[in-house]
């Protein structure tokens, strides 16, 4: 399996060289040059399978640069009952009549993203070892991810974690989660702007080759495609707990800011797994909602970008978006740089509703999408604890409003629980009037000590911190 830049770099690169690098060198993403297809008698022998075995059985198809007795050994390394909670380790149940919760925030932090990042930070650790080599992992996060990160490279040989997050805009759960940890290998980096702004940071620096190279920087956010395709196996894995067969079909519905998520989705659907619709759920920062109903793709300012009760979602550029644009142009490199170098660095927009392949993004690839706001939250997370005593956190409810708004009679759906109520519980006490439920090992987490510098919006200012805790 090789892999191929979503911008047309002429380099075809195995498995373990993206892993630690990032976007490719002429600022595209990452993707196979195929994506293997999965028939039924493979859906047929993977059904029943435990988690990390399923997760060996989709990864193998991906990875053929790692031995796969090793490769099986990390799968099995991060994918235990003691790191995520349950045996099932996503375990799926039904909330209403043919509405799905997917759990997908058992792990360490609470949050969907443990699932790729505990296999990253394995996987990370091994690469490295076998090279002799170090890392250093710049990181953007407006929540979930910086924290998942933080905690899977902890403590890891050969790696370091620069974790960018807009300074004052994480609810203060997730700011303690991240800045409390008093490991030397962790750096936060509280940037005075938006998430955006980080985002733009981490692009900067990756784009600087010179600097890459020099200090070794790599990446943990949803541009990697090593966590992308972890992403992938919950979809099978929630397609096998809600059928009893293979020739039934099944939508899912995905709280989305940056497009990671849910473009994992649209790989696990491009392999042949049955999926109807993939549910594309946005909160008021609603850019991706506009493209699937419009074909227009426009980012918005950092002033533009609105500050929410579902934060992880406050994105107004979903870097990932590429991805899933490059299969919807066809593959069409010199088309996908005309978009993203072209026209969304000139003004600031795209525009494919004129074009053929917008239709495709509905009638092919199986997008829809749906957008929600603060009170819609809060009347979502209501109901569900009054009818159902299913506690929800916010992004969750914008995942569920999404899928109520997009049911077909016959196909199960299936809503990705994105983190754990605790994490918002400002917006669960407005909701409900008392705090949800808190595991015990974050009792007294806001009140600890806190590891964090406070720098300017700027590539510069990150890039001189870097060096000095790296020379």
């Amino acid at each position: 399996m090789r892999y191929l830049s979503t911008r047309g770099h002429p380099d075809r690169r195995r498995f373990c060289e993206i892993l630690l690098e990032g976007l490719a060198p002429d600022g595209g993403l990452y993707l196979p040059e195929r994506y293997p297809q999965v028939d039924a008698a493979t859906l047929a022998k993977w059904r029943g399978l435990p988690y990390a075995d399923l997760v060996f059985e989709v990864l193998s198809l991906y990875i053929d640069d790692i031995p796969p007795a090793d490769l099986k050994a990390i799968c099995a390394k991060t994918y235990t009952a003691e790191v995520f909670g349950t045996p099932e380790i996503v375990p799926l149940r039904e909330l209403e009549d043919g509405v799905y919760l997917e759990a997908l925030s058992n792990g360490p932090t609470l949050a969907f993203k443990d699932m790729a990042m505990q296999l990253l930070g394995n996987l990370f650790e091994y690469e490295l070892a076998r090279r002799g080599e170090e890392l250093n992992i710049l990181g953007a996060t407006s929540g979930d991810t910086g924290s998942a990160a933080e905690y899977a490279m902890r403590g890891k040989k050969g790696v370091r974690v620069f974790m960018t997050s807009p300074d004052g805009r994480m609810s203060p759960f997730q700011q303690a989660q991240m800045f409390s940890l008093q490991d030397a290998n962790i750096h936060n980096i509280a940037i005075a702007g938006v998430f955006d702004d980080c985002q733009d940071i981490v692009k900067a620096v990756s784009n600087d080759l010179n600097f890459k190279r020099k200090y070794r920087i790599g990446t943990v956010n949803s541009i990697n495609w090593a966590r992308l395709l972890a992403q992938v196996v919950y979809y099978f894995a929630g397609y096998f707990q809600a059928t009893a067969d293979n020739e039934k079909q099944v939508s899912f519905a995905v709280p989305s800011g940056n497009f990671g998520n849910v473009c994992a989705g649209h790989v696990a659907r491009s392999m042949g797994l049955p999926i109807r619709t993939l549910v594309v759920a946005t909160n008021e920062n609603d850019v991706l909602d506009e493209f699937f109903r419009t074909g227009v793709y426009r980012v918005r300012s950092a002033a533009d970008t609105h500050e929410t009760s579902s934060p992880s979602m406050d994105i107004s550029k979903a870097s990932n978006f590429e991805r899933f644009v490059f299969d919807l142009v066809g593959r069409d490199a010199a088309k996908a740089r005309g978009l993203f170098e072209g026209e969304l660095g000139r003004n600031g927009r795209f525009d494919l509703s004129a074009d053929p392949a917008f239709a495709q993004a509905s009638e092919r690839f199986g997008f829809a999408s749906s957008r929600s706001t603060h009170a819609d939250r809060l009347a979502t997370i209501r109901d569900t604890d009054k009818r159902f005593a299913t506690l929800i956190d916010t992004h969750t409810a914008d995942g569920l409003k999404a899928a109520r708004e997009h049911l077909a009679p016959g196909i199960p759906m299936i809503v990705l629980e994105t983190a754990l109520p605790i994490k918002f519980a400002e917006t669960i006490v407005e909701a409900l009037g008392h705090e949800p439920e808190r595991p015990a090992r974050f009792e007294g987490i806001e009140a600890l000590p806190k590891r964090v510098v406070k720098l300017p919006a700027e590539a510069e200012a990150v890039k001189a911190y870097i060096a000095q805790h790296c020379d």
